[in-house]
């Protein structure tokens, strides 16, 4: 029998997309795959009938195990009873050690970096009053890179970020170990046992809102306080504005962006120390670097085989586009509001333009806290915590905008934790019977369904790492509505490739819904010279106007079949209605 956390998570075998595409700028490289997939006859609806309800994707016996998920009625229960109220009931219910003996900071994926780290300040504002050595540990669990999907860009992106926290960590007479866990069922043991061996007797750690940490963090609790030798504190570090604080008027947590927004740059624009920033940690004592004299030559983690890059040019092409540490964070971000945030709200969505931060992989590890970049962002407003459109100007309003939203999806993991096990928020979408079509599937991910814009988005992600958020958000659509496959599909092999991945941003941006978004307009709307399609489908690059958004039905036949590129997979009307129909027809009397 499966446990709770096997049960409740995908599970299957990492590989590495990013190998998949060749280099943007490669037309011949690209004409041999392309030109295989542009001899198949354009596929409209009759092509892709609903099959027989026996033959489609059975709900909760998946066909592919990234779709493995747990029955509704568990979701709920879940809901009811959620893992942090256990994991807070254990840290209140601790008692105080009788002896202080040395202090350890978990190091977590989600806060690599000592600058405005709350749970390592802490540790450090503790070990200085008590005159106790600090030490910090990482723990490194190659099973848990696989487990979660987790790309090989944002696997070398966390091990480099590790090694740069050791080595100021060291300038600090402060060690940073690294332990080992082989399996996931480990980490716990593995984590208490050093603790035992290393005589600490106070741990501290930033929470994690995902089911499965709040689970690890609770039987962690249950194993290290077992008896009362030690203490562990745990800190909210992830978000300005706690979890499961802003609540509507039900006294419930609120879930609708709209009224979150608006309570959100009220609470800061009334009280801006919410966004406040802590010092990294003071010298170890002369004394304490003697007692952890043997602590200083522990190896950083590098990616397992599984998560290499596929080749050298590949890492260091990921690299060069986002160069790891607090530094470099500090100098992208810097460069935003210098140069980008005037005029960010008019070209945010045109994927053409330099215009967005690109700061989203520096999030996700933690490497900049919100709360630093808040600041920075007060100091290009005139030094105000006013962040709306009438304090802020549309640039910075519309940035700030964006971050909420992230600690809207925080909220939503923890207070609703069925959205971190593979469901959607609306339960009810759990209920569509998604088509079962490989070569659709197949020519998504490799950008060949003959859509330009949804094309250039997905060569964009296999080359970068990275994707642009309005081409997320097309990406998403056209893979769940026109082709009606499992959005949990696409959602994995975003995590998969991504070096900004976060599962709380993913889910929340996988979450199914009636919009249909139109490939075309889209690109007409947002990149409106068709410069980004021309860059990523060099196939297109000499396409004038506006052919380059839909050449099949724009360009004649001959000019056409010059291009090898393929025709479009399927028919954008008919299938937007198959999907309307679809989601109606089975949510109409489900009952999660």
């Amino acid at each position: 029998m499966f446990s709770c956390a096997v049960f409740f998570r995908r599970q299957f075998l990492s590989h590495n997309p990013l190998a998949t595409i060749p280099a943007p700028f490669s037309p011949g490289a690209h004409s041999l795959v392309l030109k295989a997939f542009s001899r198949y006859r354009c596929v409209g609806v009759s092509q892709t009938q609903p099959r027989s309800r026996g033959k489609m994707s059975k709900r909760n016996q998946p066909d592919h195990p990234e779709t493995k998920h747990p029955t509704t009625k568990r979701a709920k229960e879940i809901d009811a009873h959620p893992p942090y109220e256990e994991l807070t009931s254990l840290l209140d219910g601790q008692q105080t050690p009788k002896e202080i003996k040395r202090v350890l900071h978990w190091f977590r994926s989600k806060d690599l970096r000592i600058h405005d780290n709350r749970a390592l300040h802490a540790a450090a504002q503790f070990a200085k009053e008590s005159q106790a050595p600090l030490l910090c540990a990482y723990l490194n669990c190659p099973a848990e890179f696989s487990w979660h999907g987790t790309s090989p860009a944002r696997t070398d992106f966390i091990c480099e970020n590790l090694a740069l926290i050791q080595s100021e960590l060291k300038k600090l007479d402060i060690p940073l170990l690294f332990i080992e866990a082989s399996e996931r069922d480990d980490i716990v043991p593995t984590i208490v046992k050093f603790i035992r061996d290393n005589n600490i007797s106070h741990a501290f750690a930033n929470y994690e809102y995902e089911v499965d940490e709040l689970r690890r963090d609770v039987r962690f609790l249950k194993q290290v306080g077992a008896d009362n030798t030690v203490k562990v504190s745990m800190h909210h570090d992830q978000t300005v504005m706690e979890p499961g604080t802003l609540l509507n008027e039900a006294g419930k947590p609120m879930k609708v962006f709209t009224p979150y927004h608006r309570n959100w740059l009220a609470k800061i624009k009334a009280d801006p120390s919410l966004f406040d920033t802590v010092p990294g940690p003071s010298k170890n004592s002369s004394q304490a670097k003697k007692d952890l004299k043997s602590y200083f030559n522990s190896q950083p983690p590098t990616p397992p085989e599984e998560k290499q890059f596929a080749s050298e040019e590949e890492r260091k092409r990921i690299r060069n586009l986002w160069p790891a540490g607090h530094d470099a964070a500090v100098k992208r971000l810097t460069h935003f509001l210098t140069d980008k945030i005037e005029d960010y709200a008019n070209t945010r969505s045109n994927p053409a333009k330099n215009s967005t931060s690109r700061m989203s992989a520096y999030f996700a590890a933690g490497v900049i806290s919100m709360r630093e970049t808040l600041t920075a962002v007060s100091k290009a407003n005139k030094n105000s915590a006013d962040f709306s459109q009438n304090g802020a100007g549309y640039g910075i309003a519309s940035w700030v905008r964006e971050l909420v939203f992230r600690e809207l999806y925080r909220q939503t993991t923890l207070t609703t934790p069925h959205t971190a096990m593979n469901l959607p928020q609306n339960l009810k979408f759990d209920f569509v019977h998604w088509e079962e079509d490989e070569e659709g599937y197949d020519r998504w991910e490799k950008g060949t369904l003959g859509v330009p814009f949804v094309d250039a988005g997905m060569r964009q992600i296999a080359h970068e790492a990275y994707m642009h958020n309005r081409l997320r958000m097309n990406v998403s659509s056209y893979l769940y509505c026109n082709l009606l496959i499992d959005y949990r599909r696409g959602e994995r092999y975003f995590a998969e490739t991504l070096i900004d991945w976060d599962l709380n941003n993913n889910t929340q941006g996988w979450e199914p819904s009636y919009t249909v978004f139109n490939p075309i307009s889209q690109a007409e709307k947002n990149d409106p010279e068709g410069e980004y399609i021309r860059h990523w489908i060099p196939e297109l690059k000499d396409v004038k106007g506006k052919a380059v958004f839909d050449p099949y039905h724009r360009l004649s036949k001959e000019e056409f079949e010059k291009l090898g590129y393929p025709k479009p997979y399927v028919d954008w009307n008919k299938t937007k209605q198959r999907a309307i129909e679809r989601f109606k027809s089975d949510m109409k009397d489900a009952v999660p």
